[in-house]
C-alpha cells in the first residue's frame, strides 16, 4: 500500500466514524430540545393523544409525573433500571430487489436507483440498486420483533401504542440483496398516570458494514 492508499483508507475510516457519531449524537440534543419544551407547556405537541389512556378516566398534565398502580411501578422501576443498556438484537433479515419493487410500487418512488439495477450497475457509485430509506424505517417493527407476539418484551402491558419517531438518520445505504438487523437501546423512559412512555434507540445494522443503515428513536405509550 503506497501513502496516497493509506491517506486515502484512513481518511474514509475517519468519515464514517464520524458520521455515524453524529447520527447517534444528534437524537441527544433534540432530547433536550423537547424537555425544554414540555417545560412550557407546548401544547401543540401532540395534545390529543399525551391524555389519552384507555384505561384510566383520570386526565393528567403531560407534565406530571405520577404512578397510580403497582404494575406500572414495577415496570417502571425495571425499565429505569435498563436505561442506556441494549435490550433487543435481532435476526438477520435480506433485503432483496423484489421487495425494493414492491415497496417502490405502493409508494410511487421509483427512481432508477432503486428499481434499475442494469443503469445503477453503470451509473451508481454504488454499483447497485440500493434500498429506500424508507423501507429500511418501514422494516424496524419486523426487525425489532414488536409485532410478535410470542417475543413480548412488555407482557404487563395491556397495550403498547406506538407514538411515534423522534429522529431518524440514514447514514449509509443499503444494497439491494444485503442482510439487515436491528439492535434496541432503552434512552429514555418516562411514567405517564397508568402508562409509560418508552423511547428505544433503534439502529439497523447492515452485515460485513462498520456504518448503520439507519438509526432511528422510537417513542412508545406502555399501558396498563
Amino acid at each position: 500500500m503506497n501513502v496516497y492508499e493509506f491517506i486515502r483508507e484512513k481518511t474514509e475510516n475517519l468519515q464514517e466514524n464520524a458520521a455515524e457519531f453524529k447520527a447517534k449524537l444528534e437524537p441527544r440534543f433534540r432530547d433536550w430540545s423537547i424537555t425544554i419544551n414540555d417545560k412550557i407547556t407546548n401544547t401543540l405537541n401532540n395534545p390529543w393523544i399525551s391524555n389519552l389512556n384507555p384505561f384510566d378516566k383520570k386526565i393528567t398534565s403531560p407534565s406530571e409525573e405520577v404512578i397510580t398502580n403497582k404494575v406500572t411501578e414495577k415496570v417502571y422501576k425495571e425499565l429505569k433500571n435498563k436505561l442506556g443498556q441494549e435490550i433487543f438484537e435481532g435476526e438477520w433479515e435480506t433485503i432483496d430487489q423484489n421487495r425494493i419493487d414492491q415497496f417502490a410500487e405502493v409508494t410511487g418512488d421509483t427512481q432508477w436507483i432503486h428499481t434499475d439495477p442494469e443503469r445503477a450497475n453503470k451509473e451508481s457509485p454504488f454499483k447497485s440498486t440500493i434500498v429506500h430509506g424508507f423501507l429500511t424505517l418501514s422494516l424496524i417493527p419486523k426487525l425489532t420483533n414488536s409485532i410478535n407476539s410470542a417475543r413480548n418484551l412488555f407482557p404487563e402491558a395491556r397495550m403498547v401504542v406506538n407514538y411515534g419517531l423522534n429522529q431518524v438518520r440514514f447514514p449509509y445505504p443499503v444494497r439491494s440483496g444485503s442482510r439487515v438487523r436491528a439492535r434496541a437501546r432503552i434512552v429514555g423512559i418516562q411514567p405517564k398516570n397508568n402508562s409509560i412512555e418508552l423511547i428505544n434507540e433503534i439502529s439497523i445494522e447492515v452485515e460485513n458494514r462498520k456504518r448503520y443503515a439507519c438509526v432511528a428513536e422510537t417513542v412508545f405509550r406502555l399501558y396498563f
